[in-house]
C-alpha cells in the first residue's frame, strides 16, 4: 500500500517554488559521444573513523547524480578500510600526523598535485585543528583550482564558524548546506523554525557572505547572494535520519562537477534529493528510510526532469560538461 504524495505548501511572498516545472531545465545535457572525462570530476574531502558513512554515502550520491568522476580523500588510515567498498569510488589516502589525524599542511600540498572540476568538503571530518586548517587552507585564495566551485558542509561549516567574519577568505564560489545548527553557528544567533523568518535569515546570510546558502530543514530554503529565494514545497519526516545531509552535499557537488552554476546546483540538487525522498516514502511511510535508499532513486528523477525538460523545449539548457584542461586524463 502507498500513501499519497506529501501536501504541498506554497511559499512565503517573493519567494519562488521549488518543484519539478522550476528545475528540469537546470538538468545537464549529456552528449551522446560524451565519456567520463566530459562530466566532471569531483573532489570529496570526507570522512574519519567514527564516520566514514559519511564519505561513502557523499561519494555515492555523487555517482548517481552523473559525476564522470569521484576521487574520495580520506586520511591515509581510513584508505583501506573504504577503497573498495563502492568500486567506482576512486579513494586518496591523505597524510596524517598519526593514525586517522590528518596533517593538514601535507594533505594541502598532496590535493594540489590533483585536477578537479569540483570540490566537496565536510562530511564526516573529525572536528580538531587539523580539519580547522584544512577546510581554510581549500577555500582562501591562492590554493589549486581556486576557481573552481565547492560544496561546503557538516564539519566544514564548524571549522570555518571558528572564525570571525570568516566569508571575506573564501576565494571559490560556494554552496553551504547548514542544518539549522550549524547555521547559528555560522550566523552568530538561532534561527526559528518559521518559514517567513528562515527565508529572510537565509537571505541575509547569503547576501553578507556572498555564496548560495541552502538552510536545510523541513522546508529546505535556497538562497542566492542576489536576493533570489526559493523553498522547497512539502515537508517529509522520512528524511529525518542519518546520513541524508550526506546524500545531499553529494549530489549538489556532483551537479557542480558537471557544469552547473553554485545557485542551479543548489537548487536542482535539492529537489532532486527530496523527490528521491518523496519516493522512498510512498513505498514504505514516514518512517525507516535509510540514506542509501535515496541512491538509486537519483537518477530516476533525473532521468524524469530531463525527459519534462524535452518536452518543454528551453531555449537554454547548461552544456552539463566542464571544460577539460589539456593535461587531464580521459
Amino acid at each position: 500500500m502507498t500513501r499519497s504524495p506529501a501536501r504541498q505548501v506554497p511559499p512565503p511572498d517573493g519567494v519562488g517554488p521549488l518543484d519539478d516545472a522550476s528545475v528540469a531545465g537546470l538538468v545537464p545535457v549529456r552528449p551522446e559521444d560524451g565519456h567520463k572525462g566530459t562530466f566532471g570530476t569531483l573532489l570529496a574531502v570526507c570522512g574519519s573513523l567514527d564516520f566514514t558513512g559519511a564519505a561513502l554515502l557523499a561519494g555515492a550520491a555523487a555517482l548517481r547524480t552523473g559525476a564522470g568522476l569521484v576521487v574520495l580523500a580520506v586520511p591515509a588510515s581510513l584508505q583501506p578500510i573504504v577503497a573498495g567498498r563502492i568500486p567506482e569510488l576512486i579513494t586518496m589516502g591523505l597524510p596524517e600526523t598519526a593514525p586517522f589525524e590528518l596533517d593538514a599542511g601535507a594533505a594541502l600540498v598532496a590535493l594540489g598535485k590533483r585536477r578537479w572540476t569540483a570540490l566537496l568538503v565536510g562530511p564526516g571530518l573529525r572536528p580538531g585543528p587539523a580539519t580547522i586548517a584544512l577546510v581554510a587552507g581549500l577555500l582562501r585564495p591562492g590554493t589549486t583550482e581556486d576557481d573552481s566551485p565547492a560544496v561546503v558542509d557538516a564539519e566544514a561549516l564548524d571549522s570555518l564558524a571558528v572564525t570571525a567574519e570568516w566569508w571575506a577568505a573564501i576565494a571559490r564560489p560556494c554552496v553551504l548546506t547548514p542544518h539549522p545548527g550549524e547555521f547559528a553557528r555560522l550566523d552568530g544567533a538561532p534561527v526559528g523554525g518559521g518559514d517567513t523568518e528562515r527565508v529572510e535569515r537565509a537571505a541575509a546570510a547569503a547576501r553578507r557572505w556572498g555564496q548560495v546558502v541552502v538552510l536545510k530543514g523541513a522546508r529546505t530554503v535556497v538562497a542566492a547572494p542576489d536576493g533570489a529565494v526559493v523553498m522547497a514545497g512539502a515537508a517529509n519526516p522520512a528524511l529525518g535520519t542519518g546520513g541524508t545531509g550526506d546524500v545531499l552535499a553529494g549530489t549538489i557537488g556532483s551537479l557542480l562537477a558537471q557544469g552547473c552554476s553554485a545557485w542551479d546546483a543548489a537548487r536542482l540538487g535539492v529537489h532532486l534529493h527530496a523527490t528521491a525522498g518523496d519516493h522512498v516514502r510512498e513505498r514504505q511511510g514516514d518512517a525507516g528510510l535509510l540514506a542509501s535508499d535515496l541512491l538509486p532513486e537519483l537518477p530516476r528523477v533525473r532521468r524524469h526532469l530531463a525527459r519534462l525538460a524535452a518536452r518543454q523545449a528551453p531555449k537554454h539548457r547548461p552544456l552539463g560538461f566542464a571544460i577539460r584542461r589539456p593535461d587531464a586524463e580521459p
